[in-house]
């Protein structure tokens, strides 16, 4: 199939802006798992409103062990302005991150803690609602 056909297939599919105050971790671990488990359904980016000089360690050590991404390789921490402008869903991650002049379509908040020097396990069971809600989201915009 030609690079053609594939844009155009890309086009069609809704863009999920993932945003956090730093797109450091809850945010980076929300478009790399939409990459992995939802690109069939939807394009996944992730950024913040202020940004961290690096994407949080214990999430890169993490998502490497659980679902082996390297998000150190394939991702990096960006600002809002970088999004693509046709952002169609915009989730915000559970910090109070206002994005008023960030337009789309539908908007929720995922009330997500931060895991930022937690122990692993509570580590762990935040990218797994992540994980889960990515699942829901997927289904959600499957059907529509």
């Amino acid at each position: 199939m030609s690079i053609g056909f594939w844009r155009r297939i890309n086009l069609n599919k809704p863009k999920v802006a993932f945003i956090c105050i730093h797109n450091s971790c809850r945010s980076q671990i929300a478009e790399a798992l939409g990459k992995l488990l939802a690109a069939d359904v939807f394009e996944s980016f992730s950024a913040g409103t202020q940004l961290k000089d690096r994407i949080n360690p214990d999430a890169v050590r993490l998502m490497k062990e659980l679902y082996g991404i390297d998000m150190e390789k394939t991702q990096r921490p960006k600002l809002l302005k970088e999004l693509p402008p046709d952002i169609d869903v915009v989730v915000t991650m559970g910090c109070d991150v206002e994005c008023p002049y960030l337009p789309s379509k539908r908007r929720e908040d995922w009330g997500l803690d931060d895991p930022t020097g937690k122990p692993d396990d509570e580590f762990i069971a935040i990218i797994k609602e992540i994980e889960s809600k990515i699942q829901s989201l997927k289904a959600e915009l499957s059907a529509s």
